[in-house]
């Protein structure tokens, strides 16, 4: 359905935009909010990071305990193709490490298009911030489980 000039918006349960050249947030968690172990999320960061740069360019990732908040930019490829990327390499990766298998990720994911007006850093310190709202953390830097571009 088109909605501008390059935006157009698709439905499954929640409304997605899809715009080329743009940069979005995304929130996505496990089936049943299943508890991913230190081991597992390890295994998830792995496995998105490894995708930056080749389909996406990964401005950072938080992995929680049972979501994922991360901001990219598609390259090349549709967003549905980025998230069908990251979560099938990282669902395959945890259930190899813990000895799982089935699905890991709910279909849907929050995903948000930054805006002009909104502030990229400001997104990322939400992301990155995350483990420490959660008392995780004392600072996001001490978190095993952030990652971001700006740092590698």
């Amino acid at each position: 359905m088109p909605i501008g000039s390059d935006t157009f918006a698709y439905r499954r349960h929640l409304p997605h935009l899809v715009n080329a050249d743009k940069t979005y947030f995304v929130t996505f968690r496990t089936i049943r909010r299943f508890q991913l172990e230190p081991t597992a999320r390890s295994a998830v960061l792995e496995a998105c990071v490894e995708l930056h740069k080749v389909v996406c360019w990964l401005d950072c990732i938080t992995v929680m305990p049972d979501h994922i908040h991360m901001i990219f930019k598609p390259l090349d490829v549709a967003v549905s193709e980025v998230m069908k990327r990251l979560k099938g390499r990282s669902a395959r990766r945890v259930n190899l490490s813990i000895g799982r298998s089935g699905p890991l990720w709910q279909h849907e994911s929050f995903d948000h298009i930054l805006r002009s007006g909104e502030s990229l850093h400001a997104k990322m310190e939400y992301v990155c911030n995350n483990p420490v709202r959660a008392g995780l953390a004392g600072r996001w830097q001490d978190y095993p489980w952030t990652w971001r571009a700006c740092d590698h």
